[in-house]
C-alpha cells in the first residue's frame, strides 16, 4: 500500500509541474501575443498616417501650385491643347483546333 501512495504522489507531482509549465508558456504567449497585438495597432496608425500625406502631397491644387511656382509651368490655353485619338489594337480571337477522332479498328 505504502508503494502506490509513493508512486501515487510522484504521479500527482508530475502534474502540477506539467500544469504549472503550462500556465507559463500560456502566460508567456498571451503577451506576446498582446505585444503583436500592439505593433499591428501601430502599424494601422503609420498606414492611416501615410495615406493622409499621400493625399494630400497629391492633391491637383498642390501640384499645380509647386508647378507653377517652383518650375515655371504654365496650363496651356485650349487652342493649344490638341486631342488625339488612339486606335485600339483589336485582341485576336483564339480559333479552336478539331481534333481527329482515334481510328477504331474494325470488328470481326
Amino acid at each position: 500500500m505504502m508503494r502506490l501512495n509513493l508512486i501515487l504522489f510522484g504521479v500527482l507531482v508530475l502534474c502540477a509541474l506539467g500544469l504549472v509549465t503550462a500556465q507559463h508558456q500560456a502566460r508567456k504567449l498571451f503577451i506576446a501575443l498582446e505585444s503583436e497585438q500592439e505593433a499591428a495597432r501601430q502599424l494601422d496608425v503609420e498606414w492611416d498616417q501615410l495615406q493622409l500625406d499621400q493625399s494630400t502631397w497629391a492633391m491637383h491644387s498642390r501640384v499645380e501650385l509647386i508647378a507653377a511656382s517652383e518650375l515655371a509651368m504654365k496650363v496651356l490655353p485650349s487652342e493649344r491643347v490638341r486631342m488625339i485619338a488612339v486606335p485600339v489594337a483589336p485582341v485576336p480571337v483564339p480559333v479552336p483546333v478539331p481534333v481527329p477522332a482515334p481510328a477504331q479498328e474494325p470488328r470481326p
